[in-house]
């Protein structure tokens, strides 16, 4: 069965440019099987079952233990990040509806590879993403230290209870007894959906209604999320919104993460390490 990078493939989950840019058909077989070796294909072996899927008529590893999968796919050279698997992670769990499937598809392995990253991108999965750009701006914001946001909540005018304003992407909403409830919208905005006339104005008027229902809407734009400073700057923007003190974000986090807490302390040791035989030679 297909599996690895061509199964996400076939399965229609979010990849990066890295793990786009495989063209190899990667593909598994029984662990009692020998392993496929045809040019153009990257042959594995199971030793745990998978689940099976069809595709087109195609047998493909299913999403939970394709998410595992890619764990091997995970270190320096390789093309899975701990970000990639964050977003892939998002997408199966909105897919299957609950994060459960993931956690027991990990659990079911015996060591299997890149595990301690699987297991720190499961701490901030979430269900109800619905796309890519939406999880790396939430992990942005959560790294930095702000509160968990809803995701995709519909909101309803407050006035009018059946009236539809629109679905938050990011959404905050907490009481506060003795003052103002916070009500924060946090809206991911790319321009190849947002950038044209059209479509700016129904987001004017859509943001208008919500605006008057009491809700502060906050933009975070395609653009703001390729540099560090304007990252940093929505996530002060942000704190600012939620009444969160600034004095309390961690900005050192905004930025993507590739390699595990784990994979970066196991560098750090192996740079001390090279570092303590260069000083005893000299």
């Amino acid at each position: 069965m297909f599996s690895h990078l061509t199964a996400a493939a076939l399965l229609g989950l979010p990849m990066s440019y890295a793990m786009e840019a495989e063209t190899r058909l990667h593909c598994i077989r029984p662990i009692t099987m020998g392993q496929a070796r045809i040019d153009g294909v990257v042959g594995h072996r199971a030793l745990h079952p998978r689940e099976v899927v069809m595709v087109e008529g195609l047998p493909v590893v299913g999403l939970a233990d394709t998410w595992v999968d890619l764990g091997q796919l995970v270190g320096r050279g390789k093309p899975v990040g701990l970000d990639d698997l964050i977003v892939v992670g998002d997408a199966c769990a909105t897919a299957l509806e609950s994060v459960i499937p993931l956690r027991r598809a990990l659990a079911a392995r015996v060591r299997p590879r890149g595990k301690r990253t699987l297991l720190e991108a499961l701490d901030l999965i979430r269900v109800g993403s619905w796309s890519p750009r939406e999880t790396l701006a939430r992990i942005m914001l959560v790294r930095a230290g702000l509160p968990e946001p809803k995701l995709n909540v519909r909101i309803y005018s407050m006035a009018i209870p059946d009236l539809l304003l629109g679905v938050g992407d990011l959404v905050w909403h907490e009481e506060r007894p003795g003052e103002e409830d916070i009500k924060v919208i946090g809206e991911y905005q790319g321009l190849a959906f947002h950038g044209n006339r059209p479509q700016r104005l129904r987001d004017r008027r859509r943001r208008g209604g919500l605006e008057s229902d009491g809700w502060q809407v906050e933009d975070i734009w395609a653009e703001n999320m390729a540099d560090r400073h304007p990252r940093e700057l929505t996530v002060i923007r942000f704190a600012e919104a939620l009444r969160f003190p600034v004095g309390g974000l961690d900005l050192s986090a905004v930025e993507p993460q590739f390699l595990s807490r784990h994979a970066i302390f196991e560098a750090q040791q192996r740079d001390d390490l090279w570092r303590e035989r260069q000083y005893r030679r000299a």
